[in-house]
């Protein structure tokens, strides 16, 4: 009785440390994330390059739909 008594206390306060640990984290991260959005961070110049090249393939995509619909083979 008095072990399993103390092997659920033990539990019991390592879990509670376990979700303070956890709380402090993610509010760290959320205060990170608000500092990083009132800096006016701007974002990276590579996602500019990125964005084309994402357009770019949406474009072909559609494009070979649009033959694949009108029953063009590419």
């Amino acid at each position: 009785m008095t072990t399993t008594l103390i092997l659920a206390g033990t539990i019991l306060i390592v879990t509670a440390m376990l979700c303070v640990a956890a709380s402090r984290a993610w509010r760290g991260w959320l205060e990170l994330k608000r500092l990083e959005l009132a800096a006016g961070r701007e974002p990276p110049a590579d996602s500019d390059v990125g964005t084309r090249i994402e357009l770019a393939d949406v474009r072909e995509r559609l494009k070979k739909l649009e033959a694949i619909a009108s029953g063009v083979e590419l």
